[in-house]
């Protein structure tokens, strides 16, 4: 399966209008993306996990990306509420489940293959920075490395927001909205600009908060080996 796979272009989905569409564990649905691939894709997705919902015991092949969006995603590390950004690098496992429900934003097979960093943040007891040359913009850092840059922003409200991606951007919309061009983005609207691109947006009347990634879209992008 093929969606949104030409990283030289724009891409844009506004997930919370999508329908939720099952996956192969019952219980667990999703909204997705972009993907390369089969059931075991490069993908990015917004994923639902029902109450006393559990997936089978998996590695990951490629690494493993999200940030819990509402409710409490739990595994055998541990529970990750709302706000928590997980990094579970490949050759990793677990069983994943949720006892409460959840939505997490994940994205798959997405890592340098040598990467062995685990991350588990909560991010709702860290700060935002300040973020130079764009006057009252907040940062919260999530991850860095030489291939990416994965961060949350607060934008203020109504603030022009002009940001260069010459390796390429990928945001989500987390809480309020902002404009780019003639379409309004709100929360679960997903937006990806190719390498070389700039990001020129106005954010609403009530601000907004966004995750972002930066620096990853100038390599190649390719499926999983088949199965």
């Amino acid at each position: 399966m093929e969606l949104n796979a030409d990283f030289s272009r724009r891409a844009v989905v506004h997930a919370a209008s999508l329908a939720w569409t099952p996956s192969p564990i019952n219980g667990v649905e999703r909204r997705m993306l972009d993907r390369m691939g089969g059931e075991v894709a490069r993908a990015t997705s917004i994923v639902r996990y029902a109450l006393r919902s559990r997936f089978s015991p998996h590695t990951h092949g490629g690494g493993e990306e999200f940030l819990v969006l509402d409710g409490v995603f739990q595994d055998e590390h541990g529970d990750f509420p709302a706000g928590s950004y997980i990094r579970n690098p490949p050759t990793s496992s677990h069983t994943p489940r949720s006892e409460a429900g959840c939505t997490i934003f994940v994205k798959l097979w997405q890592f340098d293959p040598d990467d062995r960093t685990h991350v588990h943040l909560d991010t709702t007891g860290l700060t935002y920075g300040s973020a130079p040359e764009r006057a009252g913009v907040g940062v919260m850092p999530l991850f860095r490395d030489a291939r990416e840059n994965v961060r949350l922003e607060r934008w203020p409200s109504d603030a022009e927001i002009v940001l260069p991606a010459p390796s390429g951007l990928e945001l989500l919309v987390l809480e309020g909205g902002f404009s780019e061009g003639r379409e309004d983005f709100a929360p679960q609207s997903w937006l990806r600009l190719p390498a070389a691109a700039t990001l020129r947006a106005r954010a609403g009347t009530s601000g907004c908060r966004v995750w972002v990634k930066t620096g990853h879209l100038s390599r190649r992008q390719t499926a999983p080996p088949a199965a």
